[in-house]
């Protein structure tokens, strides 16, 4: 008899996502709002919509957009608008981990962020943040062990709450953004910023959207990662820390458990990092995450956001 759970997803979660309407939304506003949420939500479900036909759909929508268009392709309101609760996961018998949570990709994604070696900082302009040594180990979900030659793709926001796409006239292209590759043991390593909150744009459709269910545009602070090899099944995700005000609300929905990390005061830099010599001075934190992978292999579920 399977001792697994009763159900693949969170039978709680579209209810929630339906309560957070604020009291004063209108009873139209509630009815269309909440019908949607179900009928969309059951439809991933019903199909079991992979995060790749997800963006597919996505990009279609995309395409039709206005603000996509006269924005060159650098602001992508759909992706402010649609919210993800399913995050591919596989499921190994032989096996008590699973795979770091996925999360929505989000609309400032570049495949254009240089390569730097590990150890580098991805700062580049003047901020007001507080620079942070951030390592870890990516590891093969069933054997433990680490891997080599992994692609960690790191983008964030400044310390102005704005990506560089954003911010042209107070930052350069790429900046807070760069791929690494993991060393023989699989580590990576550089100093970034702690992120900061910020609220979405509030002159497009998801500013109206959120307007009418009387819902507020903040997102807590994070940082995104795109970790990609490939043997392995790639995990697109956000991170964000755990004394952020808006994690519980957060208005995308991204945030998971595992995704909730802890900045804790840097004490002593390991052989292999110099002192951060760029923008901001010395690093004061440090972010140690560690990364977990799926063999490309292993036959995909869908995990419940617990």
């Amino acid at each position: 008899m399977s001792t697994g759970p009763s159900h693949k997803y969170d039978p709680n979660f579209t209810q929630h996502v339906i309560d957070t309407c604020g009291p004063n939304t209108s009873p139209r506003m509630k009815q269309i709002f909440s019908s949607a949420m179900r009928h969309l939500h059951d439809f991933a479900r019903e199909v079991d919509l992979t995060p790749e036909e997800w963006l597919a759909g996505v990009k279609f929508f995309n395409e039709t957009g206005k603000t996509w268009a006269e924005s060159d392709g650098k602001r992508n309101e759909m992706h402010r608008l649609l919210v993800t609760e399913i995050a591919n996961y596989v499921q190994s018998e032989n096996s008590q981990y699973a795979p770091t949570s996925a999360a929505i990709l989000g609309p400032f994604w570049s495949p254009n962020a240089p390569w730097r070696q590990l150890g580098d900082s991805v700062i580049q302009d003047k901020h007001d943040g507080i620079v942070t040594y951030m390592h870890g180990i990516i590891r093969d979900m069933q054997t433990q062990k680490p891997i080599p030659n992994v692609t960690f793709d790191f983008w964030q926001a400044s310390s102005n709450g704005k990506y560089d796409f954003q911010d042209p006239g107070n930052q350069s292209d790429n900046n807070l953004r760069g791929k690494f590759k993991t060393d023989e043991n699989g580590e990576y390593r550089l100093y970034c910023l702690r992120p900061t909150a910020y609220s979405l744009p509030q002159d497009g459709p998801s500013w109206q959207l959120l307007q009418a269910i009387d819902r507020h545009p903040m997102r807590p602070a994070h940082i995104h990662l795109m970790i990609t090899h490939d043997e392995y099944k790639p995990v697109v995700t956000q991170i964000y820390p755990k004394d952020d005000p808006w994690l519980a609300t957060d208005t995308v929905f991204a945030v998971k458990d595992d995704l909730v990390v802890d900045f804790v005061p840097l004490k002593d830099l390991p052989p292999t990092m110099s002192p951060h010599k760029g923008p901001g001075g010395e690093a004061v934190r440090e972010l140690h995450l560690d990364v977990t992978l799926a063999p490309k292999g292993l036959a995909a579920h869908s995990k419940p956001n617990l």
